[in-house]
């Protein structure tokens, strides 16, 4: 069932199949998600107006993606994680002041997009206000940024930096914040790229997932088609695709001495190759680089770019997801085209698409951004009006060398292994680094 708008600038999906929820009130009733939504989400159904010079879907983009918010201010505790595969984790910690935090107060773990970091903007918006105190009108949770491999000021120190189907590095990342905080619920947000890979995690992970609700905004979803269509018209293929291919790029070249360090390794040979590239395309370089040494054998490499993207596409696995996910993305979105239409039969899932927004940029005339206050509101209901058992995360052990790992998955681990200081994220990435 949808329900649209009058001024059609929104149209919001609930499953077609509603589940009762189980409640956290006295008389342990249920509710429907769609009555919960309409009950505790308000925002989420009011109208917006986008600034008037913010005239199209690539104007917003441009904004978004250029803009570094001076009031969404931002200082983080950086703790560093070693894996087992010898990777480095960067997990940076709000608010600096835990004074009004318990050890089961609610924490967001958010994972950014394509290169991005706990410095972006767009991350700002809605993390800032969710790790202030209650009495300054914010949510008084905790947060944590999920800095992948070689984003960020973290450093590369394994044959391998990560791509839109790998999860391994967000479950790690759960597992040890699981550990530091085992009593509070973690909710999951998604910010392009990422959130891709939150749908993924959730939905391998089942019940025993150690997030308890999600938020995804603006996922790619279909792979495969959204970079046909990315690449179908001379401005998004030269505008956005190669700006999606440089940047990644950019990532080889700022931690190119250590990738060339890894001799003999299948990485280190396809690096000239990729760094070589001029002005290349998202495809281009997925061709040359990720789809070939994204990740270990004998997955990798893949036998084409299609094999690749559909291995890391999210739409397929959105009927599995088993708890609470809020999707939006934006009609006029250059990068993201093609969403899904429903949510699979999945009773779980809210998807909403609205007129104007572009790719993460949903800003309203007069400031701010709409998407701030929908998704603060969705976290708060899924964490303090549904009942979740805790219970269903995988055992974890701790081994000889320190390295936390569930049972039955011994292959991976990671430990905490030094504090990497405390971090101004209100600059851009180069700021962060000489932070570090």
């Amino acid at each position: 069932m949808s329900v649209e708008f009058p001024s059609r600038k929104h149209r919001v999906i609930f499953p077609t199949t509603p589940i009762s929820l189980p409640l956290t009130n006295p008389e342990g009733s249920e509710k429907s998600l769609q009555s919960l939504v309409e009950s505790k989400c308000p925002s989420l159904f009011h109208d917006f107006r986008t600034p008037w010079w913010l005239f199209n879907g690539h104007a917003r983009t441009l904004y978004a993606n250029a803009r570094l918010a001076k009031e969404d201010q931002m200082w983080y505790e950086r703790k560093i994680l070693r894996v087992s595969d010898g990777g480095t984790l960067g997990l940076d910690f709000a608010p600096i002041n835990t004074c009004h935090l318990n050890d089961n107060s609610p924490i967001i773990v958010a994972v950014p997009g394509l290169t991005g970091g706990s410095h972006e903007a767009y991350l700002r918006a809605i993390l800032s206000p969710a790790s202030i105190t209650v009495k300054k009108g914010g949510l008084g949770y905790r947060v944590v940024v999920v800095n992948l491999r070689g984003c960020a000021g973290v450093p590369v120190t394994s044959p391998r930096l990560y791509t839109p189907g790998h999860t391994d590095d967000l479950r790690l990342a759960l597992i040890y914040i699981s550990q530091i905080y085992p009593q509070a619920p973690l909710l999951g947000v998604g910010f392009s790229m990422g959130a891709g890979i939150l749908i993924r995690y959730l939905a391998e992970e089942g019940t025993a997932s150690r997030l308890v609700s999600g938020c995804a905004l603006a996922c790619p979803w279909d792979n495969v088609l959204n970079s046909r269509m990315l690449h179908d018209t001379f401005v998004r293929k030269n505008l956005w695709a190669r700006a999606l291919g440089m940047n990644l790029r950019k990532v080889l070249r700022e931690n190119e001495t250590a990738l060339r360090s890894f001799h003999g390794h299948p990485l280190a040979a396809a690096l000239p190759a990729a760094l070589a590239l001029r002005c290349p395309t998202l495809s281009l370089f997925d061709t040359t680089f990720s789809s070939r040494v994204g990740g270990p054998e004998p997955m990798f490499p893949f036998p084409s770019l299609d094999a690749y993207y559909d291995w890391a596409a999210s739409h397929v696995v959105l009927k599995d997801v088993p708890f609470p996910l809020l999707a939006i993305n934006s009609t006029d979105d250059p990068l993201v085209r093609a969403v899904p239409v429903g949510s699979d039969g999945n009773p779980n899932v809210v998807l909403v698409r609205t007129k104007y927004g572009g790719h993460l940029g949903w800003f309203k005339a007069g400031g701010g951004r709409w998407v701030t206050r929908p998704v603060l509101e969705w976290l708060r209901m899924t964490v303090e009006d549904i009942a979740h058992e805790l219970g269903n995360r995988h055992p974890v052990h701790v081994d000889e060398a320190g390295f936390f790992r569930e049972m039955g998955r011994d292959g991976m681990g990671c430990k905490f292994i030094r504090d990497g200081g405390v971090l101004n994220g209100n600059l851009g990435p180069k700021g962060l680094m000489q932070e570090l």
